[in-house]
Formats: C-alpha cells, structure tokens, sequence
C-alpha cells in the first residue's frame, strides 16, 4: 500500500482566464498590434527616418541655430518652474480633498479635472482674454514692463492650467485608500503636523507622487494648443519645441524640424521608461497597501 504522506501532490489542472476559442485571442491581439503600428510605431519610424535621411553630422548641424537652443532651452525651463509647482499643488490639493470633511469638497474636484475637458486653445484663448494688452490689467501689466501674453509668464501660466491636474490626480485616489489612521496615530503620539507629513504621509504616497510628476513632465514639454495662443510665436523669444516644429517644417526644413521632433520623442521614450519602471514599483506599494 503507497504511504499518502510520501505520495507526489497532485498537479491542478491548468484552466484558462476566459473560454473564448483561440482564434479570437490571436485575432485580438493581432488587432492590436497593427492599431499600434499604424498609430504609433509607423510615425515614430517615419520620424527618425527623416531625421537621419542625410546623416547624424547633418541632423545634429540643424539645431545648431540658436533658435533652436532657444526654443530647447524654453522648454525644459518652462517645465522647470511648472512641474514642482504642479506638485505642491497636487499634495495640497490631494491632502485638502482626502484628510478633511468639507463641504463643496466635490466640486473643487470636478474643477481640477476641468483642464482635461477644455480644449487647450479655448484655454490659451481665456489666457489672452485676461492677460492681453486689450484687458486693463493686461495694459496694467504691459505699462509695468511685466507683460504676460506674448511672452515667458504667459506660456508659464497656460502650460500650469493645462498640467495641474495630473499630480493631484494620481495622489486622491492613492490617499483616499490609506486612510486617515496613520496620521491620526502620530498625531495622537505627539508628532507635529509637518513632522506627520514628512514621516508618515510622503513615504506613503512617494511613487504615485513621482509617477505623476513624470507624467506632467510629459504633458509639459509637448502643450502645444495652449502655447501657441499665448505665446504669439515670437522667434527666438517664446517659441518652445512643440511651435518650433511646426514653424521649421512651415519653412520646408524638414531635416531640422523632424530631429527636433525626435529630441522630443526620445525626452518623451525616457519619461516613458521612467513611467514603466515606477508603475511596476507602484503596483507592489498598492497591494502592500490592500494587504495592510
């Protein structure tokens, strides 16, 4: 007779997540790779192509123009000042919504995810309505030699509007799942509000912080709609990658506009990366959160 304790386990049977046949499985997944190639790898293709048509000495020489290194420099200063601004607000509104009863508190929502539903230009355009030389507090600000349309402050400001709510966004529902009670705790041991927040509430939502700062790095470097109303397209002045692009291909310099156009894509495929890594990381903090 076979000893059960010493007996091999049995192995389950394997049964698959759905009972579809397997043509349907390899139809859909083939839909979805030619969607991809045709929406995303085919232009990204097309890009780098035209970028290099006549060599990288060639491509590298077409933003040697100083307008070039102006609208580069714009952008990443531009995100500079916008993505930590975005993230204090996004911890300030994110702490407002999820740590206290208020009421309106659904509204202020809906009004932080306004930016995702106004068109961009529609968004430049209220920009220009308030800031521009025809309003009085834009004549106000022009006589003051701080004007804000058709220049840096205005394409600071719609780049704001259009990008504020990607870090709150990612930090309510993070905050909303973890509760109250581990602030309740340190606050009840005798912790400052600052110390509570620097000790028990940024550990907590550090990845869903930095994912969604990535995420309006990105957004911020490509706004173009928005920017193009405010900024009035001054060469050399206030035209950032995305304005720079269209004007360099306007001219039928196409070299340079597409190198241009694929700085910007590898700024974009190195966001990317950055997104990836931190949303396998962020899905571990997740179910350490569900497990807790």
């Amino acid at each position: 007779m076979t000893d059960t304790l010493t007996a091999p386990p049995r192995r389950r049977a394997f049964r698959p997540a759905t009972t579809e046949p397997a043509v349907v499985k390899w139809t859909l997944i083939a839909l979805c790779l030619a969607v991809l190639t045709v929406l995303l790898f085919a232009p990204l293709i097309a890009v780098f192509d035209e970028a290099l048509q006549r060599g990288w000495a060639f491509a590298l020489a077409s933003l040697s123009e100083p307008d070039a290194h102006r609208a580069i420099w714009l952008t990443l200063t531009v995100a500079a000042i916008v993505v930590p601004l975005n993230a204090v607000f996004g911890i300030a509104a994110a702490w407002a919504v999820t740590k206290f009863d208020w009421r309106g508190k659904a509204w202020v929502i809906t009004l932080i995810d306004l930016p995702f539903s106004v068109s961009p230009v529609v968004a430049g355009l209220l920009f220009v309505l308030i800031f521009g030389a025809n309003s009085a507090l834009g004549a106000w600000l022009v006589a003051s030699s701080f004007p804000v349309v058709f220049a840096v402050p205005g394409i600071v400001l719609a780049t704001l509007f259009i990008t504020f709510p990607f870090v709150a966004r990612e930090l309510i529902p993070v905050m909303l799942e973890q509760g109250r009670a581990e602030e309740e705790a340190a606050l009840t041991l005798g912790a400052s509000g600052w110390r509570t927040f620097l000790t028990v509430t940024l550990p907590n939502i550090r990845w869903a912080l930095l994912y969604g700062v990535l995420l309006c790095n990105a957004r911020a470097m490509g706004e173009f709609g928005a920017v193009a109303v405010v900024s009035g397209k001054i060469r050399g002045q206030t035209t950032t990658m995305p304005l720079m692009i269209e004007m360099f291909y306007n001219e039928y310099l196409s070299v340079a506009a597409f190198t241009m156009a694929a700085l910007l894509a590898l700024l974009a495929f190195v966001t990317l990366t950055l997104k990836s890594a931190l949303e396998w990381r962020y899905a571990d903090q997740l179910a350490a959160t569900h497990r807790h």
